[in-house]
């Protein structure tokens, strides 16, 4: 029998290899873990509008993954989709992007994201802006999506009474306008609604012009110069108007017709003024919907938020350019002058 120091000397020494070898073990774990690439976040960028035309919202968004520390091509791809004037190709890129497995698909607007809707059930979908989500059938309620959307409003229809308002500050004597809307759109009827409403208390008669598509924007300044009409309420928006731009700021200095836009960007190529939501602020916002979902909040837990952030902007230059003076204490509520 062997002595019993022996006996401990040979136990202690046994521990001793289990010890090592588990050690050795669990380091081969740790650096197995370690060698095991990081899955960068795949995010789908989906809008109906043309790439170059969304340039600002496109850079807000970056912004507000930078500012959670996620850089494009470092920590985080993004899928950039647009149907680039062909708005027939939107349900087949909402389908490419669920093919591709996007963690999360980012829609820039109604006409995104109903296809995205109808790609996918389980994908969660940020709307980085929609005019009206719960009359749009996308979530069940503000408070709680409830389903796999959430994401941004802009209230887009209940600001159209505002711009027509501001029509008749700009132009005391204003009598008739016309209206252009897309009939058909996704928010049209309550927005014409809206506009329909706040037409009589401020005493002027509407002319409506539909807008389907580029050709019809030229024989639409003519009706409505036809009609003799004192100012226009452009409310097209998406691929009908976004190559376009120009040819409308074209259009109203020939025609000599005061326009409100409802989007800013007609302001970069001459365009009157533009009053409603600050949308590269609701893009950049949007940024925030991707992180939490990433971090495991599911899109039904995480409320439809609203606008806080609006903007009047006017162009002095292209009121110039029509002959119109615009009355000083409209002026002075401007948050942007171009001169």
């Amino acid at each position: 029998m062997a002595h019993p120091d022996v006996r401990r000397h040979r136990i202690g020494c046994r521990s001793v290899a289990i010890c090592l070898l588990s050690m050795l073990f669990l380091g081969g774990l740790d650096n197995a873990a370690a060698q095991q690439p990081t899955k960068i976040p795949r995010i789908g960028w989906l809008t109906a509008a043309t790439l170059s035309s969304t340039a600002a919202r496109i850079e807000a968004f970056h912004q507000g993954l930078r500012e959670l520390g996620y850089v494009e091509g470092k920590n985080i791809v993004v899928e950039w989709r647009s149907p680039q004037s062909k708005p027939d190709l939107m349900p087949t890129l909402a389908a490419e992007l669920v093919r591709l497995k996007v963690d999360i698909i980012v829609t820039a607007g109604g006409g995104a994201t109903r296809p995205a809707k109808e790609a996918t059930k389980t994908i969660p979908i940020v709307m980085a802006q929609d005019s009206d989500p719960v009359g749009n059938g996308h979530v069940g309620s503000l408070a709680r999506p409830g389903g796999n959307i959430t994401g941004l409003s802009t209230l887009a229809p209940e600001l159209s009474g505002k711009r027509l308002e501001l029509l008749k500050e700009i132009v005391p004597k204003l009598s008739r306008v016309a209206v252009f809307p897309t009939s058909g759109g996704h928010d049209y009827q309550q927005t014409i609604n809206e506009i329909n409403l706040a037409a009589p208390a401020i005493g002027v008669r509407l002319q409506h012009v539909d807008i389907q598509a580029g050709k019809d924007i030229e024989p639409g300044f003519a009706a409505a110069s036809k009609e003799r009409v004192g100012a226009i309420l452009w409310m097209v928006s998406g691929p009908v108007y976004g190559p376009h731009r120009s040819q409308i700021s074209d259009l109203a200095v020939k025609r000599r017709l005061p326009v409100m836009f409802k989007e800013r960007e007609p302001m970069e190529t001459g365009g009157l003024m533009f009053y409603g939501v600050s949308l590269t602020d609701l893009d950049r916002r949007s940024a925030a919907y991707v992180e939490k979902i990433l971090k495991g909040r599911k899109p039904a837990d995480l409320p439809v938020e609203q606008p806080v952030k609006f903007e009047f902007v006017i162009n002095l230059k292209a009121a110039k350019q029509i002959g119109l003076t615009i009355p000083p204490n409209v002026l002075v509520r401007a948050d942007k002058v171009i001169r």
